[in-house]
């Protein structure tokens, strides 16, 4: 969603064509922007099973070669194992690909009410994928209940990518309520490390990141954003969350220069994004000052309402 409104806003540079966005809006962007569902990834199913089938034809030649049973016995065995584990994972891909559609198509108040009924309908109540997808769903409209939605998922019960899914997701809602304690309680045991692939690694750094400049480690939290550039076109649609970051990371520092950039750089994607920082007794100081100062030389907000905010 958030790249969306980065094209749009390419694509008309001058004021008079530009979309009006509300601060809500743009709230809702930011909140949403791990929730339009992962991209279709292509699965070569093929190539997978073929290697486990290879491999199981070397395990068993092996076996048969040696006189006893045992090693019969444990080829069997091995052989089941990977049945089972591939039916499991061939299930698992198609559930996640089906969740993902579901999702891309829930862009709308009447599309996410839809894809809610169907989640309840079509998938068992307590089952994980369901209830990331229906999270992911409500926090469009409620990140409040998001929260309440994600936290019955039992995060040690369930493999460490999905826990640390839910752990980020959960700290950036508890940062867009203004909860920056108890995202960081959460972020603290994310493995940023061990993330599936790099989008996932710069979503979950950003995260905690953020979390981590807002109780006092602004350092540690830039070191770990410079490690992603907001301007590689694989991290557009969490560019804006990754600015925000950045913004709360320089604040902290006390580093003026950089938050500027870093607040231009939002501003360019819509001025209306800075009104998230003015207002909120939990903004730093800077952070809030620099925003008001480029909101007003942007000329998106009206002198007078900014000036009575300050």
């Amino acid at each position: 969603m958030a790249e969306d409104i980065e094209k749009k806003a390419s694509a008309a540079p001058e004021k008079t064509k530009k979309k009006k966005q509300s601060a809500a809006d743009l709230q809702k962007a930011l909140r949403g922007s791990q929730g339009d569902g992962p991209a279709k990834m292509p699965v070569d199913y093929k190539k997978i099973f073929s290697r486990v089938a290879l491999l199981l034809v070397i395990i068993w030649v092996v076996a048969l070669f040696i006189p006893t049973w045992i090693p019969k016995a444990v080829a069997g065995a091995l052989t089941l194992a990977a049945a089972g584990l591939g039916f499991w994972f061939v299930r698992y891909i198609k559930k996640s690909e089906a969740l993902g559609d579901l999702l891309r198509g829930a862009s709308t108040a009447e599309g996410r009410k839809e894809a809610l009924e169907k989640l309840d309908k079509d998938f068992k109540k307590g089952d994980t994928q369901a209830v990331l997808a229906r999270a992911q769903l409500e926090m469009q409209e409620d990140p409040r209940k998001a929260l309440t939605t994600l936290e019955t998922i039992q995060l040690d019960k369930v493999m460490t990518p999905i826990a640390d899914q839910v752990r980020s997701l959960r700290g950036m809602l508890h940062l867009t309520l203004g909860e920056a304690q108890e995202a960081r309680a959460l972020v603290d045991k994310i493995d940023l490390g061990k993330a599936q692939d790099r989008k996932t690694r710069a979503m979950f750094a950003t995260v905690a990141a953020e979390a981590w400049a807002r109780t006092g480690q602004g350092k540690k939290a830039m070191e770990t954003l410079e490690l992603f550039s907001p301007d590689d076109p694989e991290f557009g649609e969490i560019r804006v969350q990754m600015l925000r970051a950045r913004a709360f990371a320089y604040a902290h520092l006390n580093d003026t220069k950089g938050l500027a950039r870093a607040l231009r750089r939002l501003a360019e994607t819509s001025p209306q994004l800075l009104g998230m920082f003015v207002g909120s007794k939990k903004t730093h100081p800077l952070l809030e000052r620099e925003a008001k100062k480029i909101l007003m030389s942007s000329g998106a907000v009206p002198k007078k309402m900014v000036r009575q905010k300050m």
